[in-house]
């Protein structure tokens, strides 16, 4: 199916909301880094070991694909290498024509080398002040905001809420769990939930990837979130029925009976909870088939809340524009859908009401208003 081509797509403003910084960095870059760390990767060679990177992800299973930042957290433990990466990110993003982006990652995995929480923070955003500086002077301007994100196997959550929470004028804007779901529910961490929304801070959960709608139904009715980071499997409580019985039309004939949401499913859609949907990573974990055969689309057509986002760029290989780009090319979409994701997206951001206004107003759809004439 024909889609928009990528270097028009490249072009159109973004909204990046579920991105992991230590699944960003640059092959190069961890080559250069890893050498001063004395740290043995699979290849010292930035294309093979960039190639490697996505082919060890491409497994099929949650627990594999995490395997691979074993070497991407191992070169961000010291000053030089948060700032560098974190610059970087900024860069990249803004070069793939992002104006908006939530940048998460876990502050606990970056203590190996002497650095405290609160210095990992502060080095992190010195580094995406100095990445988005760096890009408006090259006319390509970004705002990034930062999410804090606790490991659900370990027992730091608290800890870390409270380190977003005092960080909260200063760059960071969320807070998040990640890790594996199986055997680590977010139910774990309620503590930390709690404390936060009597902070009235926002949150995401890593949920409904590889677990199914028990860490849907947990992440918001247990522990409040915000939004879902993934929830791709919200669609095992949506019945699609394609052969199923005929309904009457409004014309006057009958049509296919149109597909039937489970509470959980309704409930997320009537409260317009946002999904941050990673297509090409939900393939790579078995989280979904093939990019044409993702929920995504269904989601979309039933009105969710659906963003788009590349969840980990290098281990997929990918950028917001190369995602649109496979989404275009496998249901047809075009500017209007992009439009609609990337409101959605800014929607659901977690900088402050006035301030989302803006950049849907004044950057948004002024360009895509552009492309669509």
């Amino acid at each position: 199916m024909a889609g928009i081509a990528h270097s028009d797509i490249i072009k159109a403003p973004k909204v990046l909301l579920h991105d992991h910084l230590d699944g960003g960095l640059r092959p190069a870059t961890i080559v250069e880094l890893a050498e001063k760390a004395g740290h043995e990767l699979p290849s010292t060679d930035p294309e093979r070991l960039g190639e490697w990177f996505v082919a060890a992800a491409d497994s099929g299973s949650l627990e594999r694909y995490l395997e691979t930042f074993a070497h991407t957290v191992a070169v961000m433990q010291t000053e030089e290498g948060l700032h560098r990466v974190a610059k970087e990110c900024a860069l990249d993003l803004a070069a793939d024509g992002v104006v908006y982006a939530e940048i998460r990652y876990a502050p606990e995995q970056h203590l190996q080398r002497g650095l405290t929480l609160d210095r990992v923070v502060e080095v992190v955003h010195a580094g995406f002040r100095e990445g988005c500086a760096e890009a408006a002077a090259k006319g390509t301007p970004i705002r990034i905001g930062t999410l804090l994100t606790a490991m659900r196997h370990a027992a730091r959550s608290q800890e870390i809420a409270e380190l977003a929470v005092r960080y909260r004028d200063s760059g960071v804007v969320g807070f998040d769990i990640a890790g594996a779901e199986a055997g680590f529910p977010p139910t774990r961490h309620l503590d930390a939930f709690e404390y936060l929304q009597r902070e009235n801070f926002h949150f995401t959960i890593h949920a409904g990837e590889a677990f199914g709608l028990p860490s849907i139904w947990q992440a918001i009715q247990w522990c409040g979130a915000d939004r879902l980071g993934h929830g791709v499997r919200l669609v095992d409580d949506i019945t699609v029925t394609a052969d199923g019985p005929s309904a009457p039309s409004i014309t006057g004939g009958t049509q296919a009976a149109p597909p039937v949401l489970g509470r959980l499913a309704a409930y997320v859609r009537d409260k317009r909870i946002p999904l941050e949907l990673c297509p090409s990573s939900n393939v790579q974990t078995g989280a979904a088939a093939s990019i044409s055969e993702h929920p995504i689309k269904l989601l979309h057509d039933l009105r969710f809340r659906v963003t788009v986002n590349t969840d980990n760029r290098l281990m997929s290989g990918t950028s917001m524009s190369r995602e649109m780009t496979l989404l275009s090319e496998a249901f047809g979409w075009g500017w209007m859908e992009f439009q609609w994701l990337t409101i959605n997206a800014m929607k659901s951001a977690f900088i402050p009401y006035d301030e989302r206004l803006v950049l849907i107003n004044e950057v948004i759809k002024p360009a895509y208003a552009k492309l669509l004439a």
